[in-house]
């Protein structure tokens, strides 16, 4: 599989959005492979790391977000599944997974129903270990050009996902410490 060739399908390269998704994908991959790196211990897929970080926000050229140049028609939210989408037809089940599962700490079905969100009725909570150090890495990395350039602590990180939702919060600071982010953070 060639992840370039999936990208180049969907994003022109030389343009913002293009610009905007490889920045934004080569510095989760980074972080993830980092992570990767210090969990040895769990064998973590790195192969599969480096792809499925990659292609994780691959469905955001449908949403409708202008100031990150997505000119779409689906709220933003529904990127993840959108990108489930496309890459489920493309046979790439697994790394369709991580693209569902890795918007905020995971979406919950009582998320989805309480905020009557615009996606499918179920649990879009990563599962596997490569899942969740996507889901984590991404947490660094703003796509918004006010946020661009600043790498948020794991404070921060908790704080914002808690105002979404406390599980998120509780979540995201359970897998950040799993992954040796959070030594001095006594949250929750």
């Amino acid at each position: 599989m060639n992840v370039r060739d999936i990208i180049t399908e969907h994003y022109r390269p030389g343009t913002d959005l293009y610009d905007l998704f490889m920045r934004h994908a080569h510095l989760v991959t980074q972080k993830s492979l980092e992570m990767a790196a210090t969990l040895s211990h769990l064998n973590p897929d790195t192969d599969f790391i480096r792809e499925a970080a990659m292609l994780h926000d691959i469905g955001i050229f449908m949403t409708h977000a202008p100031a990150i140049h997505c000119r779409g028609s689906h709220p933003y939210v529904c990127h993840g599944f959108l990108g489930r989408q496309l890459l489920d037809n493309m046979g790439l089940f697994r790394h369709a997974l991580v693209s569902e599962r890795h918007t905020g700490a995971g979406i919950t079905l009582d998320n989805i129903k309480s905020n009557r969100l615009p996606l499918p009725l179920r649990d879009m909570v990563p599962e596997s270990l490569e899942e969740k150090i996507i889901c984590v890495a991404d947490k660094f990395y703003s796509k918004s050009p006010e946020k661009q350039g600043h790498e948020p602590s794991v404070e921060e990180i908790i704080s914002s996902l808690s105002e979404i939702d406390p599980g998120h919060g509780r979540r995201f600071f359970q897998w950040a410490c799993r992954f040796h982010l959070c030594p001095s953070v006594q949250r929750f």
